[in-house]
């Protein structure tokens, strides 16, 4: 019998627990909190985003500074504000330029076949050679340091792995009676794409969109503590993290706060992400009723 297939071409993890609904659930709370944190930044920030203070500079969490101050005697909490607008603008078009290019590189070669698909999957292949920090990290120090460059470097490494799976996702649907019952009314091959193709590939993308933001974060706060993106005066809790990195046993709360930032983030996205693999995945699903139909019928062990 031909083992069950989950929605992303892997076979379900047996043995390990699904995330619970209330994980989720707080994810997706945490995130709306980062996000609206964010927008509402220049009502919420008790500080100017760039107003030097010589006077405060290094000051340990207060009333008047929640999360204290840094070196030129900047509020750390208005900079972490500001930078989640700057985190959040860079996995959204990262995201979006991923999805994009490599969404309709899959559909298209899951669709059409043949050396088409070889084409595009072959040069998908060169770009998943390389480990994705490393390629990013060599654009990164080719171009000038800046939050476009971010975008740009870490984009360039994650399109590939849309296309590989919008593309398995496309070859499948490409079999289905209702798209061979189009092709036979005569309807054109790209409005068989815009109409069933893609709509019918955009699940597992959307999912795999949520997992991947968290990731995004993180690598683009790798670059910018390594110096290769996000410069000054602009606010990025991975410059934030490098900048205060030699303060750490001295003037903790410099370098803790942006990292809680960045933790905080990724972890809302990451299990947010899950919880709607759960949720979305209808072979999932059907294994998890099971398994517990399954333990609700085993008898319980005797009490000693």
């Amino acid at each position: 019998m031909t083992p069950p297939i989950t929605m992303d071409g892997q076979p379900p993890r047996r043995g390990l627990p699904r995330v619970p609904d209330r994980f989720a659930a707080l994810g997706a709370v945490l995130l709306a909190v980062v996000v609206l944190a964010a927008l509402l930044a220049p009502w919420l920030a008790p500080y100017p985003l760039d107003e030097p203070r010589p006077l405060e500079r290094l000051l340990p969490p207060s009333g008047a500074h929640w999360f204290g101050t840094d070196q030129v005697g900047r509020d750390v909490l208005t900079r972490i504000l500001y930078g989640g607008r700057t985190s959040l603008t860079i996995a959204v078009a990262v995201l979006g330029v991923s999805a994009a290019v490599g969404v309709t590189l899959g559909v298209v070669a899951g669709y059409a076949g043949g050396w088409i698909r070889d084409v595009i999957m072959r040069v998908t292949d060169v770009f998943l050679a390389f480990p994705a920090l490393l390629l990013s990290l060599a654009l990164a120090v080719v171009l000038q340091p800046s939050v476009n460059t971010v975008i740009l470097a870490i984009a360039v490494t994650w399109w590939p792995w849309y296309t590989r799976l919008a593309a398995s996702m496309a070859a499948s649907i490409a079999t289905r009676p209702y798209v061979d019952a189009a092709r036979c009314l005569g309807v054109p091959a790209p409005l068989i794409i815009v109409r069933h193709v893609l709509p019918n590939s955009l699940t597992p993308v959307l999912v795999q969109l949520s997992l991947d933001a968290g990731g995004v974060i993180l690598t683009s706060a790798a670059l910018s503590y390594l110096g290769l993106g996000a410069q000054e005066p602009t606010a990025e809790w991975g410059l934030m993290v490098q900048q205060g990195q030699t303060l750490f046993t001295t003037n903790w709360w410099v370098v803790t706060f942006p990292g809680l930032a960045i933790l905080v983030t990724a972890f809302a996205f990451n299990v947010l992400g899950e919880g709607l693999r759960n949720a979305l995945d209808p072979r999932a699903q059907v294994l998890g009723r099971r398994e517990r139909r399954r333990s609700q019928r085993m008898p319980e062990r005797p009490r000693p």
